[in-house]
């Protein structure tokens, strides 16, 4: 971090103007940099800058004070710059044998000139007089201000690289946007004879994108990024570099979703849009003692690591085309290091709603050229049940059932809810929830609950809050197509003496009968399985959609038996998770 720093200050000398890729800025080669970072939501601004002996100079101060002040700090420290010089001349003078003292330098004439060369008022405050272009005078020194030039804040690739599968960097910045960044890719020497490496030695590669896919000629080479930060508007930043920490490895070969891509290579028009949910298995979960000798004991132990997965994941989601994808069990360190990043590079903006007990949760992705965000409406299902009079009536039923209404307000399931809107027909809009209902094999009871609960409110926000716009409603509902949940969601309605009222016998039974207004269709029908793993195989997942408002173009053919149980179920070394994902086009009708 110390080194980034240094670097970033001493590229505050002035450094030539002529290409960003070199990592300068704007500034002709005549003046040095003086960087101005002011934010309005902050009270402060940061000043930078190089004195003329080498010294860097970072300043706080308050936005709101007086230039004057500004201008009078800089000189007393321009001028205790200047005498730590001139002892060090004195001291060599005399190690020399020269005569004479060094002459004590005078306080500097510091003043501020606008772009056009009038001298800024000193009581001007100082987050209007640091303008972009100002020219800064110290002495005989001459600084350009560059005002919240674009900066890097951060700079990450991926620990685990796999040839054949994208390398997706963490871009973090400040006053710039990825998507106006510089790129450079460089992989490592590979050494004369198979010997040792003489040194660090890079070659650059042709590739200049954001994201980057090695070959299997990189097999056994670490790779290296230059980026330099760009706001769109022709302005540049100092580069950042980073080094990957491991080489480059062998890819698993054929995965389970490579045919699949063959369906996706392009994405819809823009009157269709390409759903997918999909349950990725949080890493909380597959990393446990019981997950490796118990649940997936057929699966090799470094295919459970969430650095391999990932590989798999971000390959597998980006080659899907995708305009919506609802993903469920997304811990919140893989989506804000990961899944965030690496899909943001493929055009897809994220949206994250974390389980209050545990560090996983549900995200949900659009394509920001197609979708712009109107509103959010998540909830927690126990918090919603309880608190908001949208469900009162619901929350008396339950009451009669105490034992159940204890399981039900445990439980710490979450919806998301994103109200989207087409950005070339405002007049299309669409509700898209996403939810992971509670797994347990005898909670139908809890699970119909939890519908109701998501039901009602889906309601609020696509019938009362932006009247008749259409629904699409994925999820891992962890209930077969036999199952109480399913009936109610697709028939819109379920009776007091469904079976799985008493789904865990019956001493919590809760019979009520219930209804919603939708009419909704499994987009994907009903597959043998969404989930396989050594003990268990059925269909979990669904993609609802409102039969009124959309209908489906073509569902993407799920892998087949035989590229499931390759490895004998799920997950494994070429599928990350223990589910498989759901796709398919819909359209409007």
């Amino acid at each position: 971090m110390w080194r980034r720093l240094r670097s970033a200050l001493l590229s505050l000398r002035g450094s030539p103007a002529a290409s960003p890729h070199g990592g300068g800025g704007r500034p002709p080669a005549a003046m040095e940099r003086a960087v101005v970072r002011c934010v309005p939501s902050e009270p402060k601004l940061s000043l930078r800058f190089v004195l003329p002996d080498g010294s860097a100079r970072h300043m706080q101060r308050d936005q709101a004070e007086p230039l004057g002040r500004a201008l009078a700090r800089i000189a007393t420290n321009a001028a205790k710059g200047y005498g730590k010089a001139g002892k060090k001349s004195k001291k060599a003078r005399a190690e020399g044998g020269a005569e004479g003292e060094a002459a004590v330098p005078a306080v500097p004439a510091v003043r501020l000139f606008s772009r056009d060369g009038a001298a800024v008022a000193e009581e001007v405050p100082n987050a209007a007089a640091w303008q972009d272009g100002a020219v800064l005078h110290i002495g005989d020194a001459r600084y350009r201000v560059e005002r919240n030039p674009p900066a890097l804040t951060e700079l990450r690739l991926p620990r685990s690289l796999l040839a054949g599968f994208p390398v997706c960097p963490k871009v973090s910045a400040e006053f710039a946007v990825p998507q106006h960044c510089l790129f450079r890719w460089f992989r490592e020497q590979r050494p004369a004879g198979g010997g040792e490496a003489a040194g660090e030695a890079w070659v650059e590669t042709a590739a200049a994108e954001r994201v980057f896919t090695p070959s299997n000629a990189l097999v056994g080479l670490r790779l290296k990024l230059r980026c330099t930060p760009g706001d769109g508007e022709q302005r540049y930043g100092p580069a950042l570099e980073v080094e990957s920490s491991s080489p480059v490895e062998a890819g698993p070969g054929a995965c389970t979703f490579d045919a699949r891509h063959l369906y996706t290579k392009k994405v819809c028009g823009h009157g269709s849009v390409r759903a997918v949910s999909y349950n990725i298995l949080a890493d909380t979960y597959a990393q446990t003692e019981f997950s490796r000798t118990v649940l997936y004991p057929y699966c090799a132990p470094y295919a459970l690591e969430i650095d391999y997965r990932q590989n798999l994941l971000k390959k597998e989601l980006a080659g899907y085309s995708a305009d919506l994808i609802c993903l469920q069990e997304v811990d919140k360190s893989v989506f804000v290091d990961s899944l965030a990043p690496a899909l943001d590079a493929f055009g897809l903006e994220g949206l994250f709603k974390i389980k209050e007990k545990q560090h996983e949760g549900l995200a949900t992705f659009y394509r920001r050229d197609k979708f712009s965000l109107l509103s959010q409406h998540d909830i927690a299902f126990s918090e919603a049940l309880v608190s908001e009079p949208l469900h009162k009536e619901l929350c008396e039923q339950l009451a009669k059932y105490p034992l159940v209404q204890e399981k039900v307000l445990q439980r710490s399931s979450v919806l998301q809810v994103s109200v989207l809107q087409s950005t070339t027909d405002p007049s299309r809009k669409l509700c898209v929830a996403n939810t992971h209902l509670y797994w347990h094999p005898k909670g139908g009871n809890i699970r119909l609950i939890q519908i109701a609960v998501a039901m009602s409110h889906i309601q609020h926000v696509a019938c009362d809050l932006y009247p008749r716009i259409p629904v699409i409603f994925c999820g891992d509902f962890n209930s077969t197509p036999s199952s109480g949940a399913y009936s109610f969601i697709s028939s819109g309605g379920i009776a007091e003496d469904h079976e799985d009222w008493v789904s865990n016998g019956e001493e919590e039974r809760c019979s009520m009968s219930l209804s919603h207004p939708f009419k909704l269709l499994s987009a994907c029908g009903e597959p043998a399985y969404t989930n396989y793993v050594g003990g268990f195989h059925g269909c979990l997942d669904y993609i609802f959609i409102d039969r009124n408002a959309l209908e489906v173009e073509q569902v993407i053919p799920l892998p087949s038996h035989e590229e499931i149980t390759t490895h004998q179920a799920l997950p494994s070394v070429s599928h990350p998770s223990d589910h498989i994902a759901l796709i398919c086009d819909l359209k409007w009708k």
